[in-house]
């Protein structure tokens, strides 16, 4: 794993859409197979009842398990998003999170499967919880996976 790819992850705290939705990555572990994200409850991330807005719940979900892969597959795989669906469970009334976790038994397995098929496309789950630990939103995600042709 090359650590090119984590330094420049450093700097999603400022990238525009992530300040706009008051998301912010907390943590991350040393062999970059857990991120740790938080969402403060502001006034321009609530919605019109007064709470989490949606879409703010899902873009808080949206990179991080492609991120994880990219960085752990390195440079000879292609790894895309290809589907994503929220379950809204409880209304968001303060601070959540979420955390991702692929461990590197997975992703291993990924890799094998990468290297002998043609695509692959594994799914992952991330519970966003508030500070009591209550479930929030449920989001599940299908990524699309392959080892680039040999040039």
């Amino acid at each position: 794993m090359a650590s090119d790819p984590i330094k420049r992850f450093k700097l999603i705290n400022l990238y525009p859409p992530m300040i706009g939705a008051g998301i912010r990555v907390v943590r991350y572990s040393d062999d970059f197979t857990e991120i740790e994200v938080h969402m403060k409850l502001r006034w321009w991330n609530r919605n019109v009842v007064g709470t989490q807005f949606g879409g703010s719940l899902y873009m808080m979900c949206d990179p991080f398990f492609m991120a994880i892969l990219m960085t752990q597959l390195g440079r000879g795989y292609i790894v895309w998003d290809k589907a994503a669906r929220i379950d809204f469970l409880k209304p968001g009334r303060g601070r959540v999170k979420a955390i991702f976790r692929i461990p590197p038994e997975e992703i291993a397995r990924i890799r094998a499967l990468a290297d002998s098929q043609p695509k692959i496309e594994p799914e992952f789950e991330v519970d966003v919880v508030d500070d009591d630990g209550v479930v929030v939103a449920r989001v599940h995600k299908t990524l699309y996976v392959r080892k680039k042709p040999a040039k």
